[in-house]
């Protein structure tokens, strides 16, 4: 009786939590369709914002001056350039605050993170889904802004995993800014891959989710678990990880349950990882042979080597919405199925000049 009590009251709760919040969204629910905020105008707002580590106030102001070169009207933060333990962008409350005040702005039409790092974990229980959902913007970054990116798909919303101030402040020229620029602008691309040796073969249709494995696998669980659902594309990457440790993630994803529920999945770079698994020969393998073998009996196609993550190039994703991967001997594709005027990128063709590995540790969080 106790029992039914209590589950009485809780669906009393629920219900006036409903009444009460018109744009409430149950945490509890697995992921949907999701709305597609508008495509960007020459004019509309930007704001720039820190939800984890610290960003050096030259980076935002370089970002902000490739923003007015592409026509947009960056608007910064009130808690940027804030530092608290020698890391943070501030308090969470006052990086909590920024994004509330971002999304709360009417005039405000998109998010562009300054930095990922480490700290967005820690705001997952101080905003709300229907917060997001109420005003849908983009919000834009990687890293460990992979917790943002499930923040915004539980709420419904589509987002946009590409490049930050960190590196927007070389100057924004750029192929991974180009096409980031582009796509905020309605041109949506459509890659075009090359064979890779350890692919899958197959298509295969779903909601695009995930980013930086060790981010988002943490998230199992909470409002911010975008693997809750069916019909699942999975996008991973990671930076300086052991090979231990990223089987070890994907372990956990699988026990979870979640790979029976993905249709697809695209491998993304695996920058400055480990080495330490050898083949039956004492040869070195890929974090790719790797993790096909633990794919392999899936049935799903695999995409490997797209151009996304922490690398030199870092292509943009659309998280949220609902893509086609197909994996064929001769190469992959990638296609999103939104509206806009889509554009064939040839990865091939795609390069970048290389970032001194300590400079791009540094910009991940991994070193001092």
């Amino acid at each position: 009786m106790a029992a039914l009590a209590m589950a009485a009251l809780s669906a009393l709760l629920l219900s006036s939590c409903e009444g009460d919040d018109p744009e409430f969204v149950d945490p509890t629910r697995p992921i949907e369709n999701c709305i597609k905020p508008d495509f960007l105008q020459a004019g509309d707002k930007v704001a720039l914002i820190s939800p984890s580590y610290y960003t050096p106030m030259e980076n935002v102001e370089k970002t902000a001056e490739v923003l007015r070169t592409w026509g947009l009207v960056p608007v910064i933060g009130p808690n940027v350039g804030k530092i608290v333990d020698g890391k943070y962008a501030g308090t969470v409350t006052e990086r909590v605050s920024d994004i509330r005040w971002a999304l709360s702005d009417p005039t405000i039409k998109a998010i562009l993170c300054n930095r990922g790092g480490y700290g967005s974990i820690q705001l997952i229980n101080r905003i709300t889904l229907g917060e997001i959902k109420a005003s849908p913007k983009w919000i834009i970054g990687f890293s460990d802004i992979s917790t943002l990116h499930g923040l915004w798909t539980r709420a419904g919303v589509m987002s946009i995993h590409g490049t930050m101030s960190s590196f927007l402040a070389k100057g924004g020229t750029d192929v991974t800014s180009i096409l980031m620029r582009d796509l905020l602008f309605g041109n949506v691309p459509h890659y075009e891959l090359p064979a890779h040796p350890q692919n899958i073969e197959g298509k295969g249709s779903g909601i695009l989710v995930g980013g930086n494995i060790c981010t988002f696998v943490p998230n199992l669980g909470t409002q911010a678990d975008a693997t809750k659902g069916d019909n699942l594309i999975l996008f991973i990457e990671e930076v300086e990880e052991s090979m231990h440790n990223i089987d070890r993630q994907m372990r956990i994803l699988q026990m979870n349950g979640v790979l029976d529920r993905c249709n697809g999945i695209i491998l993304g770079e695996f920058t400055d990882c480990g080495t330490e698994f050898k083949d039956a020969d004492g040869q070195t393998i890929s974090v790719e042979a790797m993790l096909r073998e633990l794919f392999e009996p899936y049935r799903i196609p695999v995409l490997c080597g797209f151009p996304g993550g922490h690398g030199d190039v870092n292509l943009p994703l659309v998280m949220g919405a609902p893509v086609t991967i197909h994996v064929q001997e001769s190469g992959a594709s990638i296609e999103f199925d939104i509206p806009g005027n889509s554009i064939t990128v040839n990865t091939a063709n795609v390069t970048a000049p290389r970032t001194p590995a300590p400079a791009r540790l540094r910009m991940a969080g991994k070193i001092e």
